[in-house]
């Protein structure tokens, strides 16, 4: 594999900020609020010659308890897989004494430290250096990664330190990503447990505080011999209650990653049943044309009255998504876990089946005989042939004459139709009319322009006689 680079450093010192810039991206959120990181988030940086991994983590606050001492479990593992550790101060704060605690703990994990002093943008980087020239380190590099500034030579400085590349290396986000899975649903409901769980370790960090992950972390997942990548999200919560910038940045980068996921696992809490926020996140994952499993947690909390009420809400409140497997799973236990996984398969065999247009057409002769579209103005629209359009959703594209007139109630029986002739489950189905050419278009004028030129040879005709 790549070598591997962990940023390590207080709250609030340009970490992120540093990983979006050797990344070139923008998956670490970014925001003036101190501890907003708290899982590893990882990326490939591509700045220089070489490629290796880039970890952000974060900040180190020195909490023995709550979000700071388990953030500082995912600093320790970051630093114990890693290559090398660019340790991030902040040149405007100055030498602070949790920096140096910092440096203390670096030091006894016996990892080479570069010293990254940021934001130097405005100050003099000979003195910055100087007050943390105190340190001891080899390296001190005055950096402004907002600006960019300082980072070619940071690059530089840790591949001047990396092993050699294996060059059959491939990074993580290079290879397979596998099937695409993201993980969403209220603040709570066991988003991060399960992502754990199916990891088999403290991969995210969990906690009872509503709202603890931020950002939408992406973890490859090796099982039964296929290959996953679980996109663990942030909580999305009713538009009236996203106050803070930062959760509205999250609640974004909840939405893209459903975009870019093949499906979506939504996550009920089962002492609560179906709220309207959790329709709502349904209603996102239909908006994108996911497939879709329902994840119904905490049912091991459950007396048996008390399922059976839940199942009957499910029942109730779930009709709109009737072709969607709904799993009750304990995240925190491990039930259901194995069925989830294999609704999950089954969603994403369905949104990415590949039709011929040959069984796409003799499914639409026998439904167009089944029952046939409403009349519109004394005129019923004719679907003649269809043919695929694409995977994920299924998209089926119909020709036919009068299509534009094809009433919402048909398409929704077309949709079922095709669900069920090709036992498709959890993933919508999207379809498409397409009005064909008339093969007699223009003959009209034709006929009329031969029937006026036989009308002036009869009058003709008629003046000689």
């Amino acid at each position: 594999m790549l070598p591997v680079v962990a940023l390590v450093g207080r709250p609030n010192v340009g970490k992120s900020t540093l990983f979006n810039v050797l990344t070139r991206s923008r998956d670490a959120l970014v925001h003036d609020m101190p501890g907003l990181t708290r899982d590893r988030q990882y990326g490939v940086c591509r700045s220089g010659p070489r490629e290796f991994v880039v970890v952000d983590t974060g900040g180190l606050t020195g909490e023995s308890g709550g979000i700071g001492a388990l953030t500082a479990r995912q600093v320790e593992t970051a630093v114990g897989e890693a290559d090398c550790v660019v340790f991030v101060v902040d040149a405007r704060d100055g030498l602070m004494a949790a920096d140096r605690s910092i440096l203390d703990a670096l030091r006894r994990s016996g990892k080479p430290v570069l010293l990254a002093v940021n934001k130097v943008d405005g100050l003099d980087e000979a003195s910055a250096l100087a007050e943390f020239s105190r340190f001891g380190l080899a390296t001190a590099l005055p950096l402004a990664a907002s600006h960019g500034r300082g980072v070619p030579a940071l690059v530089e400085a840790v591949l001047a330190g990396l092993p050699a590349v294996d060059p059959d290396a491939v990074p993580a986000q290079a290879a397979d990503e596998g099937v695409r899975v993201a993980i969403v649903g209220r603040p709570n409901v066991g988003k991060s447990t399960l992502v754990n769980r199916l990891l088999g370790e403290e991969r995210v960090v969990v906690s009872d505080v509503a709202g603890t992950t931020r950002d939408a972390i992406r973890v490859s997942l090796d099982r039964d011999g296929k290959r996953y990548t679980l996109i663990d999200t942030a909580g999305v919560r009713r538009r009236a209650r996203v106050e803070e910038a930062v959760e509205k940045f999250s609640v974004i980068k909840t939405l893209q990653s459903i975009a870019a996921a093949n499906v979506a696992v939504v996550m009920l809490d089962a002492s609560e049943g179906v709220s309207e926020q959790d329709a709502t996140v349904i209603g996102h994952v239909l908006d994108e044309s996911r497939a879709l499993v329902i994840a119904v947690n905490k049912w091991d909390g459950l007396s048996t009255y008390a399922r059976e009420q839940c199942r009957a809400s499910l029942a109730r409140k779930l009709d709109f998504v009737g072709y969607v497997r709904v799993v009750t799973i304990s995240a925190l236990h491990g039930s259901g876990i194995a069925e989830l996984m294999k609704a999950i398969d089954r969603a994403h065999a369905s949104t990415t089946r590949e039709f011929g247009t040959a069984e796409l057409t003799r499914a639409l002769e026998k439904a167009y005989a089944s029952y046939q579209p409403p009349l519109v103005r004394g005129h019923a629209p004719k679907l003649r042939f269809a043919h695929p359009g694409g995977t994920n959703p299924p998209t089926v594209v119909i020709h036919g004459s009068r299509t534009r007139h094809v009433a919402e109630a048909y398409r929704r029986y077309l949709e079922n139709f095709f669900r069920k002739r090709f036992k498709l489950e959890g993933t919508p189905i999207r379809i498409e009319f397409r009005e064909s050419e008339n093969p007699y278009a223009g003959r009209k004028n034709e006929l009329s322009e031969r029937q006026v030129k036989k009308r002036k040879r009869l009058v003709r005709n008629a003046k000689k006689r």
